[in-house]
């Protein structure tokens, strides 16, 4: 064999080694999840059943929004368990599936990758033992369902487990890969150890054998800087603010008395060594040398600082020192969250992408920001959707009530798909819909535009306020006023059947306001111009067994909504004596003063004639004809109720326009 001169020797090895990383899959790459950055679209799906849930929150705009950005990946916290009808089947709500298809649509048209991430989880709450039956379920039919779609896809089988056993844990979700794979063998399955995700319990996973699996810890160190101000932990740190980070002596607060010998108190005493740049790489680290031993992709899920009680400037710093270390050892990442306490927008802000990006923190994650200009509160010059099978986008879902309120009904809706379904609820719930930006409605109110529905009742009894809410400014002496009306049988007959309501702004009364557990008398000082909510409320009496159905809510200045006669149901129309064939007639309405009522009735019929606050302001009874003088009344609506001997009621609303 011929001899190999050194120098030559070098240069084979050289070429060999070339060869080698040139033929070879590299190992790092072998490690890294297939996208990069993202953000978890929080409180869309996690809500506590799919007919709560409001769908039109996010838009296909929204996808588009969050890609221009620079993200590549979404992860979608659901509630996954709660999308059910419960044990012992867990089978998911059809509604539900609806939902998800749509936003799993929109990722595939616009190529973003997108995790189902199964978020039902309670802080406050061990994991269940017994959960993996539940997972199992559940997970059997979204593999089923999501089989044949884009490998962009991704299952998350549990956020956070944590109070139970890593062994234990560890072999639960071992079952439920295999559960997901006798359906899907095509996507990618997300696994996290126990611990709270944390990157400590990496280590004690076992080696799944499973090709097709991505690894996630979650990192929110030091904690005392991410969490301050954070309710939801026991004992509260809501008195924690202003925390630096990297660590200064200088500018460091200190503790509040109401901490001293808690966990949370212990934080400040190590907080010098645990509040530097050198610590939080030291812990990230973990997570390294795990995906390193292991040669498997790892992603970090979540992590992110609460804004309200930390200063920007830390906070910048923190995001920037923990997304550089994490990409600079290829690990993918979904901040927390998008809207909300931890997000990317300012935190005084109305959450508008044009206007509100919080720029020095998108700057800080490296991310692609479009120009951001002054939002500024134009009036409405034009009426605008509430409710038409879908909540608008514009009003964020704020209710607060202990009775059912589906907002999907199907049960005959006066059209389209769905109405909105409220029993149980006691006295002083809502249905409380917050506009996301206050409105200014002050053009609309002079343009007599109206609050225009759809209402069904079930019981004549019933009773509600609809009323506007303005907004709480900084001044002491500002409230929450209040402007609505009372509807109930002088307004509308509850009967099961849909009746329309068209109710001019302008006709509205100030009601007053609850602030601080005090009642406020109305002063007059509801500002139409600082619109925050709309509120429907059981003022008077809890709404109990009764039923209340919406459809069709809308600001318009036109009166030409329709019932559906098909849509109604009736079940109350046969205990109601019906009116003699030839009805009374009022006229003229508009009426300019006096009010004439006919009717081919021998037999006498009773009037009453109400405001829209409820007060009587005329009574009588007559035969054949009368004349109602109405010189001495407020310009306004007026509702006229007919009786006979049967006790057959006749409403109608008469319109006082004095000349």
């Amino acid at each position: 064999m011929k001899s190999t001169h050194p120098n030559q020797s070098s240069g084979l090895i050289l070429i060999l080694v070339t060869l080698l990383l040139f033929t070879t899959p590299h190992h790092s790459y072998a490690q890294e999840a297939p996208f990069h950055r993202g953000v978890n679209l929080t409180n869309w799906f996690q809500a506590p059943s799919a007919r709560q849930m409001q769908f039109t929150r996010y838009t296909r705009q929204d996808f588009i929004n969050i890609q221009s950005l620079g993200f590549d990946v979404i992860r979608l916290p659901i509630n996954l368990h709660f999308m059910t009808g419960g044990a012992p089947d867990y089978i998911l709500d059809p509604l539900f599936l609806e939902f998800l298809d749509q936003a799993v649509n929109w990722a595939e048209e616009l190529g973003i990758h997108l995790i189902l991430d199964n978020h039902t989880f309670s802080p406050s709450e061990d994991t269940d033992p017994d959960v993996g039956k539940v997972l199992r379920a559940v997970w059997r039919q979204m593999a089923t369902h999501y089989s044949g779609r884009s490998d962009r896809l991704y299952y998350e089988v549990l956020n956070e487990p944590h109070g139970i056993s890593d062994a234990l844990w560890n072999s639960i979700q071992q079952s439920v890969v295999d559960e997901i794979r006798l359906h899907d063998t095509t996507h990618y399955i997300v696994v996290g150890p126990a611990g709270w995700n944390s990157y400590n319990n990496l280590s004690a996973m076992p080696p799944y054998e499973d090709p097709k699996l991505i690894y996630t810890f979650h990192f929110y160190d030091p904690f005392l800087f991410t969490h301050q101000g954070a309710t939801w932990v026991s004992p509260s740190m809501i008195d924690v603010l202003d925390i630096p980070f990297p660590f200064d002596a200088a500018s460091m607060p200190s503790m509040p008395p109401g901490l001293s010998g808690s966990w949370v108190g212990g934080l400040y005493g190590t907080y010098p060594s645990d509040g530097t740049v050198q610590k939080v790489k030291q812990l990230i680290d973990i997570a390294v040398q795990f995906r390193q031993q292991r040669g498997v992709p790892l992603f970090c899920g979540e992590f992110g600082v609460y804004q309200p009680n930390s200063q920007e400037v830390h906070r910048v710093t923190w995001y920037e020192e923990v997304r550089k270390y994490l990409e600079s050892n290829q690990i993918a990442w979904t901040m927390w969250d998008y809207h909300g306490g931890f997000g990317l927008f300012e935190e005084d802000g109305n959450g508008l992408f044009d206007h509100d990006l919080n720029v020095p923190l998108l700057e800080s994650l490296g991310m692609d920001i479009p120009e951001q200009t002054d939002y500024k509160v134009i009036p409405d010059s034009l009426g605008f959707n509430i409710y038409d099978d879908y909540l608008a986008q514009s009003f964020l879902e704020a209710s607060y009530t202990d009775g059912l309120l589906d907002y999907f009904s199907a049960d005959h809706p006066n059209n389209g798909h769905y109405c909105i379904h409220w029993t149980g609820a006691g006295q002083y719930q809502a249905i409380a819909l917050d506009l996301r930006p206050d409105r200014d409605l002050t053009r609309l109110v002079r343009e007599d535009f109206a609050l225009d529905l759809m209402v069904r009742g079930s019981d004549p009894g019933i009773s509600f306020d609809i009323r506007f809410l303005d907004s709480k400014t900084a001044d002491p002496a500002d409230l929450p006023w209040r402007m609505g009306i009372t509807i109930d049988r002088l307004m509308t007959v509850f009967d099961g059947n849909w009746h329309h309501l068209h109710i001019p702004l302008k006709e509205m009364r100030e009601k007053g306001a609850w602030y601080n557990n005090t009642w406020h008398d109305p002063p007059g000082d509801f500002h139409w111009s600082e619109v925050d909510r709309l509120e429907i409320v059981p003022e008077a009496k809890a709404l109990g067994s009764a039923h209340l159905y919406f459809d069709n809510l809308h600001i318009t200045d036109m009166d030409t909504a329709q019932v559906n006669t098909d849509t109604t149901t009736g079940p109350l129309s046969s205990q109601i004596p019906e009116m003699d064939p030839s009805p009374a007639q009022a006229f003229p309405n508009p009426c300019h003063g006096e009010l004439t009522i006919t009717s081919a009735d021998q037999k006498p019929l009773e009037y009453h004639l109400w405001d829209l606050n409820g007060r009587e302001v005329l009574n009588g009874s007559f035969s054949k004809n009368t004349s109602l003088g109405m010189n001495f009344l407020q310009d306004g609506i007026y509702i006229l109720q007919l009786g006979n001997e049967a006790g057959r009621k006749d409403q109608r609303k008469i319109i006082l326009q004095k000349r």
